[in-house]
C-alpha cells in the first residue's frame, strides 16, 4: 500500500518500510511530521466498579480497557476538524 505524496515525501509499500526501519536505515524521509498524531500518557484513577464494568466490557466486545476508555472518550469529545 502506498503512502500519499502530499508533502513531497517519498512514498513506498509498509513492507519495504518495515524492512528498512528494521535495517537501522534512517526512514524519516518517508514520514509526514506535519500530520502526526501527539500521543500523551495520562494517569487515571477510577473506583473499582468502574474499572470491573470497564473490564466486563471491554471482554464483550475482546479489547483491552484501554481500548475501550479510547473508544468511549472518542465518541463522547468533539473531534478537531482537520485542515485539507
Amino acid at each position: 500500500m502506498k503512502k500519499s505524496n502530499k508533502s513531497n515525501k517519498k512514498a513506498i509499500s509498509a513492507k519495504e518500510f518495515d524492512s528498512k526501519f528494521d535495517d537501522n536505515v534512517d526512514v524519516s524521509e518517508y514520514l509526514n511530521f506535519e500530520e502526526a498524531i501527539v500521543v500523551k500518557r495520562i494517569n487515571l484513577d477510577l473506583p473499582k466498579w468502574l474499572l470491573d464494568a470497564l473490564d466486563k466490557e471491554a471482554l464483550k466486545l475482546n479489547v483491552s480497557r484501554q481500548a475501550i476508555i479510547k473508544m468511549w472518550l472518542s465518541d463522547k469529545v468533539e473531534h478537531p476538524k482537520k485542515v485539507a
